[in-house]
């Protein structure tokens, strides 16, 4: 009877084992509340550290806007945790920037944030970045830290490739939109000399401003910008575009190849 009962545990943690339960997971934080003096009102985020990571780790870091949104529809926890434990991609901690009112979650904030705003700018330069720098064990390197955003928040990338590239040699940006913005951008990119940045780049092929994201691209790759595009067939103007393409972010900038 006791050996019985040996084999049934042993079987149930084979299979355990076999589905990924028992594999090593990050941490996901609880929301934290920062203080603006630039923006002039409060924010929230969260943070994911990866499992095994001690203070004395300097991780690279993945900043994300609109991150209750990826942590919503793109279920960015499970694909850090798998690419992670997989070994694919180095352990990365991950701060996810809410853009709503933390006193009222119905008022969206991204509309008047994510344009080139140098107040956001500012507000990552002197008071986001230095106070995860002092709380959290990530590299103090630019070469470690990357900014994503998702439509006007792939604006804000991009701004902030300009705006901020003593801070994030590392610009995701999927979907930016809307076109006239990308326009603006791509204006901005083509005027300035090449900065020392690695860029992510998507867009799907169905209403999601495929003819200026493509004029867009081709102002980067003439300027010899190192450039990862994805061009997703039928792609819309959604997460599901977007979500499926976290592995590939994440591969870009952080992979263990």
């Amino acid at each position: 009877m006791k050996q019985q009962a040996q084999r049934i545990f042993v079987c149930i943690f084979c299979v355990f084992l076999a589905s990924g339960v028992l594999a090593d997971e990050g941490q996901l934080g609880e929301y934290q509340r920062i203080t603006s003096a630039h923006l002039g009102y409060d924010l929230q985020y969260r943070v994911y550290t990866p499992a095994n990571s001690t203070q004395d780790s300097e991780l690279p870091s993945l900043y994300v806007t609109d991150g209750e949104g990826y942590l919503a529809h793109g279920n960015f926890k499970s694909v850090l945790d798998k690419a992670i434990s997989s070994g694919q991609i180095q352990p990365v901690l991950v701060v996810f920037l809410d853009r709503r009112n933390p006193d009222n979650i119905q008022e969206n904030r991204r509309h008047s944030q994510f344009m080139c705003n140098l107040e956001l700018a500012k507000f990552f330069a002197a008071e986001l970045v230095p106070t995860i720098n002092k709380s959290q064990p990530v590299s103090l390197s630019r070469d470690k830290r990357v900014i994503l955003g998702v439509s006007f928040g792939g604006i804000n990338s991009a701004c902030f490739g300009l705006m901020l590239s003593d801070l994030f040699a590392g610009i995701a940006m999927q979907s930016p939109g809307s076109g006239d913005h990308v326009d603006v951008v791509r204006g901005l990119y083509e005027e300035r000399d090449k900065l020392p940045l690695k860029m992510f780049l998507s867009v799907g092929t169905n209403n999601d401003n495929l003819s200026e994201v493509s004029r867009f691209r081709r102002v980067l790759e003439d300027k010899g910008y190192e450039l990862s595009f994805t061009k997703v067939r039928r792609g819309r103007h959604d997460w599901n575009n977007w979500g499926p393409l976290l592995d590939d972010i994440l591969l870009a900038f952080f992979s263990t190849e």
